[in-house]
């Protein structure tokens, strides 16, 4: 990967998980495409067991860092900016008509209790004016929730099918963005700003504004890859 897209990128900390390590270190090139990856030997090199390192191989499969090479081996995939850039347009269309199906169907009150809860843990988690280490697990968990109750309410396996598909895509789920623990004073302006999209989305489904709603959304999908080079 190249510093054009400009993921939100995390440091490898001292006690980091092991899945944000090794995501980092294919994001820095560290492990470059082609490179088959073992259990035996991640384990080795962090110093960690054979379990939590299974573990985050399995999520990198599901992200589409990783892919299978024969019966059981994994290698890093190969993927460029525009594979990236394409996969986050894809999401935000995605999801923004999910969001635009549950304006017009008309949010109930269960999805917008489950919207709301998110966005008050990030009010909280963004209070203090400044992120602690603690808060990228933190904000990970609310993000995903948001994301999840949002396409759920779109009553369509066909776009909830879509956007699974899309997620096997490098960097394309909103699970799969990291934040950078060794810059959180900006990676905090980047969280204030998606937390105001958050807040817009639950308002405008409140209101029952469709194309609005599917508008934010498609905005929301690139808080990722390209806000880092306006803070």
């Amino acid at each position: 990967m190249t510093n054009q897209l400009d993921p939100i990128e995390a440091e490898e900390p001292a006690g980091g998980s092991v899945l944000a390590r090794l995501r980092q270190r294919i994001i820095r090139g560290e492990l470059p495409p082609g490179t088959r990856v073992t259990e035996d030997a991640l384990a080795e090199s962090l110093g960690v067991s054979r379990t939590p390192v299974r573990l985050a191989l399995r999520s990198l499969e599901q992200e589409g860092l990783l892919t299978k090479t024969g019966k059981r081996g994994l290698v890093v995939r190969a993927f460029s900016t525009d594979d990236v850039m394409c996969a986050v347009e894809v999401r935000g269309a995605l999801e923004g008509l999910a969001a635009r199906r549950a304006a017009e169907r008309g949010p109930d009150a269960a999805l917008l209790a489950a919207l709301d809860e998110a966005v008050q843990r990030g009010r909280v988690l963004l209070a203090k004016g400044h992120l602690v280490p603690a808060d990228v697990a933190a904000w990970g968990a609310l993000n995903s929730d948001f994301h999840a109750a949002l396409v759920a309410a779109a009553g369509s396996p066909v776009i909830a099918d879509a956007i699974a598909r899309n997620n096997h895509l490098p960097f394309a789920s909103a699970d799969s963005i990291t934040l950078d623990i060794g810059a959180l004073d900006r990676e905090y302006d980047r969280l204030r700003l998606a937390q105001v999209h958050h807040e817009l989305v639950l308002d405008a489904l409140r209101q029952r504004e469709g194309a609005r709603v599917e508008a934010l959304m498609r905005e929301h999908a690139w808080i990722g890859v390209r806000y880092g080079r306006l803070l």
